[in-house]
């Protein structure tokens, strides 16, 4: 990173976030404030049939839009990771795979600063999934993300399939994953998401004895619940598939204009659904992917479509856990198996 670009995001966060700069644990205190930071969008009548306290969320907040802001690239395998660009099996004596290492390194030199900017024109706040290994080659963009309001979540400390690990093996994995952000953000580290939601049988527990609140790991539903795990309450934010950048742009080859049809219907469903029930909109952004140039282009549609409707309100996954724990309307569900 260049000694510019630093310098300008360290004016940016100072000029643009100034007392923005929240703990986890302050905002996890503070949800209803937390879902009213989106703009002019956010005040609206109470749905007819919601009760006039203690509704489906904050104030008169009708729709929650939760995005997830992955911060992987430092972080991956040095070769043999998936890329655009066609597998090659490279002989030990080649360490890396520079040309995928290269698409991977424009995630955290031009995507995150390039999103970081688009959150503060809208007033956005996301949690960022942070992988360690990621965190700790670039510390200054971790704390940057940090110090404009969002959050820093577990996304382990590198790329590792946690599911085949023992029970031992998980727990050292899953403490370095927070104090590997901790340590470097000093944000308390609250929520949790596996490499592709891969989580084992240890998994769950492990984060509930670790003082971990939530995961994401799950598609189950449009909004978050609750389950019992070591016989405590424990969160599901749940993640997406199907308003996900890396799905549908990498995966299925969606154009941009293609991806904002895609999300723009799923937010007018749930908007409409929203009048009667608790619904949370999940959206997710990968740093090398909706970082470029047109895909920031979309996501500024689509924000300013969203804030345009009364009543939304974007919210980081740790806030949308605390309420979802206090609030007696959320649902309970049996674990999945």
């Amino acid at each position: 990173m260049s000694l510019v670009n630093l310098q300008r995001r360290t004016f940016l966060a100072q000029a643009g976030a100034g007392a923005a700069v929240l703990t986890a644990g302050t905002l996890l205190g503070t949800a209803s404030a937390a879902a009213t930071q989106a703009g002019p969008g956010n005040v609206a009548p109470a749905p007819a049939g919601r009760p006039a306290k203690g509704g489906f969320w904050p104030g008169n907040t009708r729709l929650v839009v939760s995005i997830s802001m992955q911060f992987e690239a430092g972080g991956q395998p040095l070769k043999g990771t998936d890329s655009p660009f066609p597998r090659v099996d490279f002989p030990d004596s080649v360490p890396t795979d520079p040309a995928t290492n290269t698409w991977f390194a424009y995630g955290y030199r031009e995507g995150i600063p390039r999103m970081l900017d688009l959150w503060d024109r809208h007033g956005v706040k996301v949690t960022s999934h942070m992988i360690g290994d990621a965190v700790k080659r670039h510390p200054e963009l971790a704390r940057e993300i940090v110090a404009r309001g969002h959050e820093a979540s577990g996304h382990g400390p590198r790329w590792s399939s946690q599911f085949a690990m023992s029970r031992e093996q998980e727990r050292t994995f899953l403490r370095q994953a927070a104090s590997m952000l901790q340590d470097v953000t000093g944000q308390p580290v609250r929520g949790y998401n596996c490499n592709w939601l891969r989580r084992g049988p240890n998994t769950l527990s492990l984060l509930q004895e670790l003082g971990y609140v939530y995961h994401i790991d799950d598609v189950s539903r449009d909004e978050p619940f609750i389950e019992q795990v070591n016989g405590k309450d424990f969160v599901v934010v749940p993640y997406t598939l199907r308003n996900n950048d890396i799905v549908l742009i990498e995966g299925r080859n969606y154009s941009p204009s293609q991806f904002l049809q895609q999300v723009k219907l799923d937010f007018d469903q749930l908007y409409e659904e929203a009048g009667s029930r608790r619904r949370m909109m999940s959206i997710s952004a990968h740093d090398r992917i909706s970082g470029t140039p047109q895909m920031v282009r979309v996501w500024d549609e689509f924000l300013r479509y969203a804030n345009s409707h009364p009543g939304v309100a974007f919210m980081r996954k740790d806030a949308i856990a605390q309420y979802t724990l206090e609030s007696p309307l959320s649902l309970r569900e049996s674990e999945t198996l």
